[in-house]
């Protein structure tokens, strides 16, 4: 999902959105710039929550940065109770090359852990150019990254569902 749709339609709607039965979602979410990855989690879960699936019912793990994410959703793979990830994170760029190999390693760890297939894994980590950027895809003028991706993991566990013709 992306931000320009954010804008033309005013923010995110549900409409559209299928119903997924005794949903539960898998969040990873790092601790690094923990004041932007703990709006985009709260986004995530007020939007799973608002739309009728239960914070209590959702699995939340902590990690030190963004490249532990992948680990840790991994590990999520693993659990038989869980019908999406979602990785939270939030990489701003600094001086140094660091960036480009943190971003670059948790997404192309993101599209190693989806080529597996079973469970979607949502890529919700935030890369950008500077604070302001991060605090406007978290609950700024450009919305909520951490409420589209939990959008994303509900129609994705729908898609599952449909795919492996398993009655919801």
């Amino acid at each position: 999902m992306s931000t320009i749709l954010t804008q033309e339609t005013g923010g995110i709607s549900p409409i559209g959105i299928p119903r997924v039965k005794d949903l539960r979602v898998g969040i990873v979410v790092a601790r690094w710039n923990n004041h932007i990855t703990d709006a985009l989690l709260e986004g995530a879960l007020s939007t799973l929550e608002s739309l009728g699936y239960p914070r209590k019912d959702h699995v939340v793990l902590r990690v030190p940065g963004s490249i532990e994410l992948v680990h840790a959703a991994a590990l999520l793979l693993e659990d038989d109770n869980v019908d999406a990830i979602i990785m939270i994170g939030c990489v701003i760029r600094g001086d140094t090359p660091h960036f480009d190999y943190v971003c670059q390693c948790v997404t192309q760890g993101c599209a190693m852990l989806n080529s597996r297939g079973l469970i979607p894994v949502i890529f919700s980590v935030l890369t950008t150019e500077n604070e302001q950027q991060a605090l406007d895809r978290a609950g700024g003028k450009l919305g909520n990254k951490g409420s589209e991706g939990a959008l994303a993991a509900i129609e994705m566990a729908a898609l599952n569902l449909q795919f492996f013709d398993i009655d919801q």
